[in-house]
């Protein structure tokens, strides 16, 4: 059955003579009416705008409207849970107009000249999602930043990295931290390209192609301090990529925290023993006393994952056709609240590395275990020796089998020879010195030829923190910089509305 429609019904059909059908209000218009706290301040800014520009463009006399607007500056000081949206007419922006029909009377009826109400609600969560990005910025610039400062902490911590988790070569846990940075500096961007799209203006679109109205987009635009104006409306009002791209910012920002805690469990356990996290990041079993549980990486692990599911769903929603609700209806509330999760998942990781304490004698003991120099014996064969690459690697592979059989921890000269001898036939003389071979193995030394850029010597981490931290400042100033736009357009959007009023 459907409900009678209720005083006031704003209805555009007169085909449409009844109220929603109840479950059409459960499934559709509550879904819509749930993201009126979330557009609440937007609408009104939209509305704002709208009525100085239709009265700047004498299309209505400024105090026909004054009411209006003293109306609409009042409820931007009324909180979303004291206004009376009604599921019942729908979206947020129905019940706004409800109201102001309500108060006003006809004069409500100039604030829908040449503006749909989808248009303003596409503002309004522009308006949102670029804030709502500012503030994922600023959190995973903030893990960056804390990646780069342990890198530079951690320029000279000799370790062995692995891959597959299994010993792989001598470098610095700075070196692995930079990685780290240099990832996070990347979601940085990320979020700021997704900004740019969030920072278009759909004001003034019209239906669909724009209105006959005169209305400026381009003061509509500066208005509301967006950064530019959408160049094709009907790509304004109904593209969703932007929506998918703000997510997967940050999805991915979320997921490198995801990759350092999956990472940080291993290290962290006894079994490793490489670092220790903060106790305040950690919980206690409940029924074994010695036990304490990496909780903080846990709790990155779920969110990153749940942030996947949110971004494929983002993206499966996008195939419906153009110019519908099928890719919105779920849209406001999903893109806001994945914002929120990765802002607090990057945060929590954040937390993590600042706090993270580094076991450096635990790190360096590894360092020469495990055969690690073997590449760089075999590469020193090539350089010292004049083989090619793969005899040498063969012979040092041979050498450090026999060795391993025998129990030994290092592979001497003389391994070298008998084993060149046995690989390479007995005419084969390898020409290298126990010395040479000694500081093929020896971590300290290796680490010394990381030289080229981006290597893992101290001296290259030091610069690569530094290089983060560079564009750390400018993404920073970046970000104060819209933040001052848009608070000195709301400002001058706010006085030009107290001016009608």
């Amino acid at each position: 059955m459907t409900v009678s429609p209720p005083p006031g019904y704003l209805g555009g059909d007169a085909r449409i003579r009844s109220g929603p059908a109840p479950e059409l209000v459960s499934a559709g218009y509550a879904l819509e009416t749930a993201d009126a706290p979330l557009l609440h301040r937007g609408l009104g800014l939209a509305d704002l705008a709208q009525i100085v520009e239709l009265v700047r463009v004498e299309v209505v006399p400024a105090g026909v409207v004054a009411p209006l607007v003293a109306t609409l500056l009042g409820w931007l000081d009324v909180p979303a849970a004291a206004f009376p949206y009604d599921p019942l007419l729908g979206d947020a922006y129905n019940s706004r107009e409800r109201e102001l029909e309500r108060l006003h009377g006809p004069t409500a009826g100039w604030l829908h000249t040449g503006r749909t109400r989808r248009e303003a609600g596409r503002i309004a969560f522009r308006l949102v999602l670029r804030e709502r990005l500012l503030v994922l910025h600023a959190a995973v610039a903030r893990l960056a930043a804390a990646l780069a400062d342990q890198a530079d902490t951690h320029a000279g911590t000799v370790w062995a990295d692995t891959t597959y988790l299994q010993p792989a070569q001598p470098s610095t846990f700075g070196h692995y931290l930079g990685a780290l940075a240099e990832e996070a500096t990347r979601s940085v961007e990320r979020v700021e390209r997704a900004h740019t799209w969030a920072d278009r203006s759909p004001a003034g679109s019209g239906g669909v192609g724009g209105t006959r109205v005169p209305l400026d987009r381009e003061r509509l635009a500066r208005l509301l301090g967006f950064a530019t104006v959408g160049t094709n409306t009907r790509d304004t009002m109904w593209a969703t990529d932007g929506l998918a791209d703000a997510v997967l910012a940050g999805t991915q920002a979320a997921t490198t925290a995801d990759r350092l805690a999956e990472d940080l469990e291993i290290f962290a356990s006894p079994a490793f023993g490489y670092v220790t996290l903060d106790t305040s990041l950690c919980r206690a079993s409940v029924l074994l006393p010695q036990k304490r549980n990496p909780y903080a990486l846990a709790v990155i692990r779920s969110g990153a994952g749940t942030l996947v599911g949110r971004a494929t769903g983002l993206l499966v929603t996008q195939r419906t056709p153009s110019a519908r609700t099928d890719n919105w209806l779920h849209a406001y509330g999903e893109v806001a609240t994945s914002l929120e999760l990765a802002e607090r998942v990057v945060h929590l990781a954040s937390a993590v590395v600042e706090t993270l304490q580094v076991h450096t004698d635990v790190l360096a003991a590894g360092a020469a275990a495990h055969f690690t120099g073997a590449t760089d014996l075999a590469e020193e064969l090539v350089l010292r020796a004049g083989l090619d690459y793969r005899s040498a690697y063969r012979v040092v592979g041979r050498a450090v089998a026999d060795a391993i059989e025998d129990g030994r921890p290092a592979i001497t000269a003389a391994d070298v020879s008998r084993s060149a001898g046995l690989v390479l036939g007995p005419e084969c003389v390898i020409a290298i010195s126990s010395a040479q071979v000694a500081a093929a193995q020896d971590p300290e030394q290796v680490l010394r030829t990381r030289t080229a850029i981006g290597g893992s010597s101290p001296e290259r981490v030091r610069q690569h923190a530094a290089d983060v931290r560079e564009r750390l400042a400018v993404a920073t100033g970046w970000r104060a910089e819209r933040e001052r736009h848009t608070a000195t357009a709301e400002a001058a959007l706010i006085a030009a509305a107290h001016s009608l009023a």
